[in-house]
C-alpha cells in the first residue's frame, strides 16, 4: 500500500472500539458483534464501497441499529412476493408485535386460572380452525417439510405410501419427496407414469400393507400436453372402500381460494374434497412464521399429535405466537403484495423514476416459494443500469434488484411503502458511486 492510497485513512480497530458510543455498544450487544460491525466498515472502506472518512460514521449506525444478529434487513425489488432467499414471508405488525409479546415466560403450557399444564398451541389452533372452518383440527409443526414427515410416519411408517410417480417433486435445496418419505421408515409405492395417472392405478396398489395414499401439489413446475391425474373427489371413494387415510400435501398453506391464483390448492377446498388431512407451509401463501401445518379431521390429527415424531418437530412459542396473528390479525404483507393496487404501484414506481432520471418498464412478478407457478403478477419496474445492482446490494439499505436483459430492475411491489424515501436514497447513492 503506497504512502498515498486512500485507504491509510481507515481509522483503526482500536480507535473505533475506544469510541464511548462502541463502548457502550460491546456491554449491550457483545463484543463479538460490536467488533463483527468494525471489520465490516473497515472492509468496505478497503473495497472502495465506502470512503475512509465514513467508516467511523457507519460503525455508530450500525451499533445505532444494531440487535445482535448479523442478519441485515433488505428492500425486495425483485418482484418476487414470496423469496426464499430472503427468509419468504415477512411478518405483519400484528405478527412482530406477538413475537416480541411471546419472548419471555407466557402461559404456552400453563392454565393460569387453574395453575395446571394446558395443552400447547391452542390459541394457534383455534385461529387455524376459524379460518378454515373445514377443518376438524389442527396440528402446528416446526415446517411444511416435517408436517408432510410427520404425517406419512405416523399414518404409514414399516407400510406403503402410495402415490403417483408425477408427483415425486423435488423442493427447494435439492431435497427429494422420496428421500423424505423413505427416512420415515414408509415405502413409496410408486403409480402411474410421469404424465398420466389413472384411478386403477391407485386401486391395483391398494391392499394389506397400504398405510395412507398421497396427493403432491407440484407446487414449482407444471406437466402440459398428454397428462392425466385423479383429484381428490375421486380418491376419495377408493379411499374409504380401503380404510386408509387420504393425505393432501399443498405446498403453499394457502386455506381458502384466492380468485388471483386460480389454479393454486388451498386446504379448504382439499378438505371438502375429502382429503383426511392436508399439509403445508405457514410462511409462504400464509404469510407467516416459518410453520409446517396440519389440518382434517381429529382422528387422523390426533394421531400425529401423539406420535412420538412429534415433539421432535414441535413449534416453539415464538412461532405459535406470531402464527396466530397472522391468522387472526389483518391482511400479512404477502397478501398485501399480491394484491397491491395497479395504479398506486404504478405511481410509486413513476415517481421513483423521475427522481433519479430512470425510465419505467412492463414488468410481471411471480408469486414465488413454489406458489402459482408460472402465474404473473402484472406490474412495472424501474430500469437503471446493470452495474447498479450490485452497489444497491451494497448499500444501506440493502436492495435486491433484478438483474434481467442487461438491466437492474426494480419493481416495488414488495417494497413497503414506507421505505420508498429509503429506497430513492439508496438509488440515488448506488448511481453516484457508478464510475
Amino acid at each position: 500500500m503506497s504512502l498515498t492510497d486512500p485507504r491509510r485513512g481507515i481509522p483503526r480497530t482500536d480507535a473505533l472500539l475506544a469510541l464511548p458510543a462502541v463502548l457502550a455498544a460491546r456491554t449491550r450487544l457483545g463484543d463479538h458483534v460490536v467488533r463483527a460491525l468494525v471489520r465490516d466498515a473497515q472492509d468496505r472502506a478497503r473495497r472502495g464501497e465506502l470512503s475512509p472518512e465514513l467508516v467511523e460514521s457507519t460503525v455508530l449506525a450500525a451499533i445505532s441499529d444494531g440487535c445482535g444478529t448479523t442478519l441485515r434487513p433488505v428492500l425486495n425489488a425483485t418482484g418476487v412476493v414470496v423469496h426464499t432467499n430472503l427468509g419468504r414471508a415477512p411478518l405483519s405488525d400484528a405478527a412482530v408485535a406477538a413475537l416480541v409479546a411471546a419472548s419471555g415466560y407466557v402461559d404456552v403450557e400453563l392454565d393460569l386460572a387453574t395453575g395446571a399444564r394446558s395443552k400447547r398451541g391452542v390459541a394457534a389452533r383455534a385461529a387455524l380452525l376459524a379460518a378454515c372452518p373445514a377443518a376438524e383440527d389442527a396440528l402446528v409443526v416446526n415446517n411444511g417439510a416435517a408436517a408432510l414427515v410427520l404425517a406419512t410416519t405416523a399414518l404409514a411408517a414399516g407400510r406403503e405410501v402410495v402415490v403417483s410417480r408425477g408427483e415425486l417433486i423435488e423442493i427447494g435445496a435439492g431435497f427429494r419427496l422420496p428421500d423424505l418419505i423413505a427416512s420415515t421408515g414408509a415405502t413409496l409405492r410408486e403409480v402411474g407414469t410421469t404424465n398420466r395417472t389413472h384411478l386403477h392405478d391407485y386401486a391395483d396398489a391398494l391392499g394389506p400393507q397400504t398405510g395412507c395414499i398421497l396427493k403432491v401439489h407440484p407446487s414449482n413446475f407444471a406437466i402440459h400436453g398428454f397428462t392425466a391425474a385423479v383429484d381428490l373427489p375421486e380418491l376419495r371413494p377408493l379411499a374409504s372402500e380401503h380404510g386408509v387415510p387420504l393425505v393432501a400435501d399443498l405446498g403453499s398453506g394457502l386455506l381458502a381460494p384466492d380468485p388471483l391464483l386460480p389454479g393454486e390448492p388451498d386446504a379448504a377446498t382439499a378438505l371438502a374434497d375429502g382429503a383426511d388431512v392436508v399439509t403445508g407451509s405457514g410462511d409462504k401463501l400464509l404469510g407467516g412464521p416459518q410453520a409446517g401445518l396440519a389440518l382434517g379431521r381429529t382422528e387422523v390429527i390426533t394421531r400425529l399429535a401423539r406420535h412420538p415424531l412429534a415433539r421432535a418437530v414441535r413449534a416453539d412459542k415464538l412461532t405459535l405466537a406470531a402464527l396466530e396473528a397472522t391468522v387472526a390479525g389483518p391482511a400479512p404483507p404477502v397478501t398485501q403484495a399480491l394484491h397491491a393496487d395497479p395504479d398506486r404501484l404504478r405511481a410509486r414506481t413513476e415517481r421513483l423514476a423521475a427522481a433519479v432520471g430512470a425510465g419505467v418498464i412492463a414488468h410481471d412478478g411471480r408469486v414465488g416459494g413454489g406458489g402459482a407457478p408460472g402465474v404473473p403478477l402484472a406490474g412495472w419496474a424501474v430500469r437503471l443500469p446493470e452495474a447498479a445492482a450490485a452497489r444497491l446490494r451494497t448499500g444501506d439499505p440493502a436492495v435486491l434488484p433484478r438483474l434481467h436483459d442487461g438491466a437492474c430492475l426494480l419493481d416495488l411491489r414488495c417494497v413497503p411503502e414506507a421505505d420508498d424515501e429509503g429506497l430513492l436514497a439508496a438509488v440515488r447513492a448506488a448511481l453516484d458511486r457508478i464510475d
